[in-house]
């Protein structure tokens, strides 16, 4: 391997990293791979593969280090020691992912090809501190093992970088570690690594503080060592005098730990009184752990008195991440409170070098089905015999399976639902941003709105002022935020357009000296197969109906009603006389000079009803339509054909009931339908038939055809109606 790459640090450096290493992977590698590996990395060094990175740092050198941290801190592993040399390689282009297979395997170039991926994410300038980063982070690595390898390599970083020129470079390493790589170590169960990123972050972003603390826990060591001695001391010789398997360690708390005590309880270093612990770790069976731990912890409370608020018993129902320990705080000599922490080798292997254990402990929160996924791990850890790298291979890191995870063009990081389009991603940023895209530009290449967005994609949103949104944009989108701003943003261009039809409509037929009866719109409008006024004007407005067509149909609808066909001179027409159609009614009207037995009706153009003035038409076919006088139809008639007019009146005979139409203007309020046919079922001789009710930007309009007796019936109810919260106007249509 060519030296003249290396600095003489380095030099130094790289034969003991190389040896290390070999004693570090042990029997995890044959002695034919490892030459195989030097032999790989000699030949890409020689072709100059191996140049900095541009703060500096050289890759091997690197690469080696973090090959031995990964032994000594997680677990030897073949593969994951090859992909650590070669993934850097495999970035820079000096070998491939097809090379790799053929030389290493499948396993290993499936590690080396997650390494690649999750770089990528760096090139796109994001964030890392957003739970979303994370998150896309587990999803792209797709193998548990290419997550530790980073969590290590970024260790092995942070070391690095202690006396580094570039202070921007530092900070932004620390902080990501810190946000980062710490939380995942710990979701994991890699403590001792998670605590070093943690008191290493805090030196680079504050060693002001880190200095201090560091200086004064050095400044106590000595006596706090003595202290820890004298201590532990009646305890071992107890333990030794029951038989007990085991062996005592004392730890102070991390400076990182420390610290985070003091900002929480307000206090300065000497009034921290658990900056130690002693861990009693008990080399037992598995059957006898409990007892055995008890066991401990009699002996140990009957020499010292415990804070029974500070006991923590995971033995007899352990943390749902499968922690077990049993923690005791006794008061200790010099009137000092001490922490305890009693357990089995077994439990103690699992907490510091397990990679589930205690990921939840102390706070952590969960992110929904991460801890279903992360117990699984826990499960596979525990029961593997050959090692917990080995039964993690096809272990996949599908947490978040049901998400994507897509980046602006800045680098900003958002999370959607698996399925999500283009449209959706437009609607996610801001509605207005929706309302007018036309497409995007997705890792450079243009895509239409229903594409579907898949983790990692770099999406630009792109628009047109003209652009609209469309009912069938609800067959694109997933999410519920776009579909709720699509169908309220269509039913507003709907009801702005329904308005302009209806303005149309009302102009041409005053330019046609037409006038325009509610009813009698609505009659066509449900005879044309609208469901709602809106569709009716909307397709005048957008011309998917010819508005003269529409009058023409009116004005046609509206001579039939009259009956007003070919027409009958007085000499040849014929009364008929015939049975009426309602006989409770026959005797209500006087028609002419009170000719009993005649066919008439009630013209549906005004309906009139008992008490209004009213006079009769004789049509066609012989039968008398009863019009009130200020029918909408009643100065053509006159006009027309005075001829067939007859004098009528009531007779002062009330026996049945008359439809009448009432036009309603109220607010859209929830509720107030059901409030106005309440009073109308509440009204006697009074009854509901019909009911059409439109609204329009928080306004309604309805149309409601009541049966009344008489025209006193009908103001009554019209008065009671004008009473309820919401109504702005009732008026009987014509």
């Amino acid at each position: 391997m060519s030296e003249s790459i290396f600095s003489v640090q380095e030099r130094s450096r790289l034969l003991p990293l190389v040896y290390k290493l070999r004693r570090s992977v042990g029997v995890a590698m044959q002695p034919e791979d490892y030459k195989r590996l030097l032999a790989a990395l000699r030949e890409v060094a020689a072709k100059g593969h191996y140049s900095r990175d541009r703060y500096g740092m050289h890759p091997l050198i690197h690469n080696l280090e973090t090959a031995c941290a990964l032994c000594e801190r997680v677990s030897p592993d073949r593969n994951m020691v090859i992909a650590v040399m070669l993934g850097r390689l495999c970035r820079r282009g000096a070998i491939s992912i097809e090379d790799i297979e053929s030389t290493w395997g499948k396993d290993t170039a499936k590690l080396v090809g997650g390494m690649v991926k999750v770089s990528t994410l760096y090139a796109k300038q994001s964030a890392v501190e957003s739970d979303n980063f994370r998150s896309l982070l587990l999803t792209f690595a797709e193998d548990i093992r290419v997550i530790i390898i980073m969590i290590v390599e970024r260790m092995v970083l942070m070391r690095a970088i202690n006396h580094h020129p570039d202070n921007d470079f530092v900070q932004s390493v620390a902080r990501e570690a810190n946000y980062l790589y710490a939380p995942l170590a710990h979701r994991l169960g890699l403590y001792s690594i998670k605590s070093e990123l943690e008191d290493m972050s805090l030196k680079y972003t504050n060693r002001d503080i880190y200095t201090k603390i560091a200086r004064k826990l050095n400044e106590t060591k000595v006596k706090r060592d003595a202290y820890i001695a004298d201590f532990i001391k009646p305890i071992r010789e107890k333990l030794k005098s029951e038989g007990l398997d085991f062996e005592i360690k004392g730890r102070t708390k991390s400076i990182y730990s420390i610290w985070n005590k003091i900002k929480k309880q307000k206090v300065d270093l000497d009034h921290i009184y658990d900056l130690f612990a002693i861990r009693i770790i008990l080399n037992v069976p598995k059957d006898k752990e409990k007892s055995e731990c008890w066991l401990a912890y009699s002996l140990i409370t009957d020499m010292y008195r415990p804070n029974p608020s500070r006991m923590k018993d995971w033995l007899s129902i352990p943390k749902s991440n499968g922690y077990e320990s049993l923690h005791i705080t006794v008061y200790g000599p010099e009137d000092r409170w001490v922490e305890v922490q009693i357990r089995t080798k077994r439990m103690d292997l699992i907490a510091e070098k397990g990679l589930a254990a205690h990921w939840k402990y102390k706070g952590i929160k969960s992110e929904g089905n991460l801890d279903a996924w992360m117990n699984n791990v826990r499960d596979i850890l525990e029961a593997g015999d050959n090692g917990p790298m080995e039964l993690m291979k096809n272990l996949r890191m599908d947490v978040y399976d049901k998400e994507v995870f897509v980046f602006t063009p800045k680098g900003d990081l958002h999370r959607l639902p698996l399925g999500a389009t283009v449209l959706d991603f437009a609607f996610h940023i801001h509605s207005a941003l929706g309302c007018k895209c036309t497409g995007a530009r997705v890792n450079e290449r243009n895509e239409k709105l229903n594409y579907k967005l898949r983790s990692g994609d770099t999406v630009e949103i792109l628009t047109s002022s003209s652009q609209m949104p469309k009912r069938d944009w609800l067959n694109i989108v997933v999410t519920s935020k776009a579909r709720n701003k699509i169908r309220l943003t269509v039913h507003e261009q709907e009801n702005k357009s329904a308005e302009l039809g209806k303005e149309l409509l009302i102009r041409r037929m005053k330019n046609r000296k037409i006038e325009l009866d509610d009813a009698s719109i609505m009659r066509l409008i449900r005879k044309m197969g609208y469901k709602t006024v809106t569709d009716f004007h909307n397709a005048i407005a957008t011309e998917k109906v010819d508005v003269n067509a529409v009058i023409d149909n009116y004005e046609a609808m509206e001579r039939r009603s009259t009956e007003s066909v070919e027409r009958v001179s007085a000499e040849e027409f014929t009364l008929q006389s015939q049975i009426p159609e309602d006989p409770t009614s026959s005797d209500i009207l006087i028609i002419g000079n009170d000719i009993k037995g005649i066919n008439y009706r009630m013209a549906k153009c005004c309906n009139p009803i008992y008490g209004d003035d009213v006079f009769g038409f004789v049509s066609a076919e012989g039968v008398i339509k009863i019009h009130r006088k200020d029918c909408p139809n009643a100065a053509h008639i006159r006009e027309k054909l005075p001829y067939r007019l007859i004098r009528t009146q009531w007779s002062g005979k009330i026996g049945a009931q008359f439809a009448a139409t009432l036009r309603i203007v109220g607010t859209d309020d929830i509720g107030i339908v059901t409030n106005i046919t309440s009073i109308i079922n509440k009204q006697q001789n009074v009854s509901l038939r019909n009911i059409s009710i439109n609204s329009n930007d928080g306004l309604f309009q309805g149309f409601v055809i009541i049966g009344v007796g008489d025209t006193q019936s009908l103001t009554d109810i019209i008065k009671k109606i004008r009473t309820v919260k919401g109504v702005k106007d009732v008026q009987r249509s014509k």
